[in-house]
C-alpha cells in the first residue's frame, strides 16, 4: 500500500486550505488534498468579493454591527471581531500573494481598489477581482503554492475517512492522518500527519439546486463527525437568492453585486417586489430576498423571477459583470438590455464542525476551516462576501497555532493498511446514482427555504432507510468516488434534518410555518456523535 508522510495534511485546495499551506511551508512539510485539479473547490467559482474595512468612511464596528444583524442574535461576539479586526491584513496578504483586485481612478488622479456594496452591508467594503474574484484569488494562490518545495500537491484524491487513535482502539482521541482514494488508480492510500486541516468546504450538493461545483459533498464535516467532533447549527443553509435559470446552466451563480449596484428584481410583467418584504428592498439580506422570491414563485406558480440591471449604462454593466455578461450571452440572453431569469439555490452552510478561534476541533490535532467549520462568525444567517474573509482569517489562525504547537511529541501508532479483502467489484453502480438523486429532491422539497415539522419527518424516515442502504453497499463492494460522496452527503443530510427538527423557532436561515416566531434567547443548535470524548 502507498503511504505519504507529512507534518501537515490538509484536505481541500480552496482559500482555506491553500492559505493554510503557504503559512505553515516556511515551517513544515505540507501535503494538499484536491478532489480533482486544484481548482476543484468553491473558491474558483465565487464571484462577489471579499468584506473587509478597508475605506477611512467604514469602521470594523460598522462591520461587526452588520454581520451581528445578518446573523439574527447567533453570531459569537469573539469570532466575529476576530474576522473583521484581521479583515485588512487578510486582504494586504492576497495583494501581496499577486491577487488583482479591480481599481478604479479616482478625481484627484490616484487609483484605488474598487469597493462594492452588498446586502446587509451599511458601506461600500467588498473589494472584488471585477466579477470573478474567486478565480483571482484561486488562481494566485494555486500559482504561489506550485512554487513552494515544502508543500506536495496530491490532485484526483478524495478522503475516505480520518485515521484516529480512538479508532485503532487507544484511550484518547488523537488525529493521525486519513484513508484517501487515489481516483486515478482506484487505490486507497494512507496518509499519516501530526495534524489535519479540513478545509472541504460546505454540503449544498445535497440539495437539488445549488450554486455549487460538484465536490461540495460535506466530506469534511461527515468525516469529523464519523472521528468524534461536535457538529453545530446545520440547519442553516443559505440560498443563494439568485442562480440563473436556464436549462443548460447548470449552477451559474448571479453575484449579489448586481443587486448592489442597483439592480432589480421583477416579476415577469415589470412588478417590483421586494418593497413589500423589507424596507432595504433588493439590499435585504439573502436569507430574506430568498424567501421573498420563493414566495412570490409559489404564489403566481412562476418557473423564476428576473434581475433587471438593464437600467444602468452597458459600458459599467460590461466592466462590472463581464463574466456575467458572456456567460448569459451563450445562453441568448443581453443583460444590458433584458432582465436574466434567476431562482434561488442552495448556496453556503452556515454550521458545521465546532471550533475554536484557532481551528481547533474535538479531536486532538485535528483542524477545521473555511465553510466546513462552525466558528459562530455567521449565526443563523451569512453576511454577503464575509465567507472568504472567513477562510483567509481563520486559516492564518490556524496556521499559527499549529506552527506553536510544533514541539509537541507526535503521537504513537501503527496504521493499519486499508482492507478491501472481503469486498467485490459493484456492477450495480446504478444504486448510487439512484439514491443520490433521491436524496437531493427530497432535501429539496422537505428540507428546503421553508419547512414544517411533517416535511422533515418525512426527510428523515427517508435519509434512514438511505442509509441502510448505503451502508450495505459500502461494507460490500470496493468503493470510489460516488460511493463516498453519496455516504457523506447522506450523513449530513441526516444532521441538517437533526438540527432543524430541534429548533422550535423561525430564526435566520431557518424558517418553519410550525414555529414562525423567534424564541427569547437564541441559542445554538448542538449535535454530539458517539465517538465524542469531553476533554479534561
Amino acid at each position: 500500500m502507498t503511504r505519504f508522510k507529512h507534518d501537515i495534511l490538509v484536505i481541500g485546495s480552496g482559500a482555506a486550505g491553500l492559505t493554510t499551506a503557504l503559512h505553515l511551508a516556511p515551517h513544515a512539510k505540507v501535503g494538499v488534498l484536491s478532489k480533482g485539479p486544484l481548482t476543484a473547490a468553491n473558491t474558483y467559482y465565487a464571484q462577489g468579493g471579499v468584506a473587509a474595512v478597508l475605506d477611512e468612511g467604514d469602521s470594523v464596528d460598522a462591520h461587526i454591527e452588520d454581520t451581528l444583524i445578518a446573523g439574527a442574535g447567533l453570531c459569537h461576539e469573539d469570532a466575529v471581531r476576530q474576522t473583521v479586526e484581521n479583515g485588512p491584513d487578510a486582504i494586504r496578504w492576497l495583494i501581496q500573494q499577486g491577487v488583482g483586485f479591480t481599481t478604479e481612478q479616482m478625481g484627484n488622479g490616484q487609483t484605488e481598489y474598487h469597493l462594492t456594496r452588498e446586502g446587509g452591508h451599511s458601506h461600500r467594503r467588498v473589494i472584488h477581482a471585477a466579477d470573478a474574484t474567486g478565480f483571482a484569488i484561486s488562481s494566485t494562490l494555486i500559482e504561489q503554492v506550485k512554487q513552494v518545495a515544502n508543500v506536495a500537491l496530491f490532485e484526483s484524491r478524495v478522503a475516505v475517512d480520518l485515521i484516529t487513535t480512538q479508532k485503532l482502539g487507544q484511550p484518547d482521541n488523537r488525529v493521525l492522518g486519513a484513508y484517501v482514494l487515489n481516483n486515478d488508480t482506484g487505490l486507497v492510500e494512507v496518509h499519516e500527519a501530526r495534524f489535519v486541516v479540513l478545509a472541504t468546504g460546505g454540503a449544498s450538493k445535497a440539495y437539488l439546486y445549488t450554486s455549487n461545483p460538484d465536490v461540495a459533498t460535506g466530506d469534511g464535516i461527515a468525516m469529523a463527525w464519523r472521528a468524534g467532533c461536535r457538529v453545530g447549527n446545520m440547519e442553516f443553509n443559505q440560498f443563494h437568492p439568485t442562480c440563473l435559470y436556464h436549462p443548460d446552466a447548470g449552477n451559474f451563480l448571479i453575484t449579489e453585486a448586481i443587486r448592489g449596484e442597483g439592480g432589480h428584481l421583477k416579476l415577469p410583467d415589470g412588478t417590483r417586489f421586494m418593497k413589500d418584504f423589507d424596507d432595504r428592498l433588493e439590499l435585504a439580506p439573502r436569507d430574506i430576498v430568498a424567501r421573498a422570491i420563493d414566495h412570490e414563485m409559489k404564489r403566481l406558480g412562476l418557473d423564476c423571477v428576473f434581475l433587471d440591471i438593464s437600467h444602468k449604462p452597458a459600458e459599467f454593466i460590461k466592466s462590472h459583470f463581464p463574466t456575467i455578461y458572456e456567460r448569459c450571452l451563450e445562453f441568448g440572453i443581453d443583460i444590458t438590455r433584458e432582465a436574466i431569469p434567476v431562482v434561488p439555490a442552495a448556496h453556503f452552510t452556515c454550521g458545521g464542525v465546532l471550533t475554536d478561534l484557532n481551528g481547533r476541533t474535538d479531536v486532538d490535532g485535528l483542524y477545521a476551516i473555511g465553510e466546513t467549520a462552525f466558528t459562530g462568525l455567521h449565526g443563523a444567517n451569512r453576511l454577503a462576501s464575509n465567507s472568504l474573509l472567513e477562510c483567509v482569517v481563520f486559516a492564518i489562525a490556524s496556521s499559527q497555532d499549529m506552527h506553536a504547537r510544533a514541539s509537541e511529541p507526535p503521537p504513537i501508532a501503527k496504521i493499519p493498511d486499508w482492507d478491501e479483502s472481503q469486498v467485490t467489484d459493484s456492477d450495480e453502480d446504478v444504486v448510487i446514482s439512484h439514491n443520490w438523486d433521491e436524496l437531493r429532491r427530497f432535501m429539496w422539497d422537505y428540507v428546503g427555504i421553508v419547512r414544517t415539522d411533517k416535511r422533515l419527518q418525512r426527510a428523515r424516515h427517508r435519509v434512514e432507510l438511505l442509509q441502510q442502504e448505503i451502508l450495505e453497499y459500502y461494507s460490500n463492494y470496493k468503493i470510489s468516488n460516488d460511493l463516498i460522496e453519496l455516504r457523506n452527503l447522506v450523513l449530513v443530510a441526516e444532521l441538517i434534518i437533526n438540527c432543524a427538527l430541534a429548533r422550535k423557532e423561525s430564526r435566520g436561515l431557518h424558517y418553519t410555518l410550525d414555529y414562525p416566531d423567534l424564541l427569547p434567547v437564541a441559542k445554538d443548535t448542538l449535535l454530539v456523535p458517539p465517538l465524542y470524548l469531553p476533554k479534561g
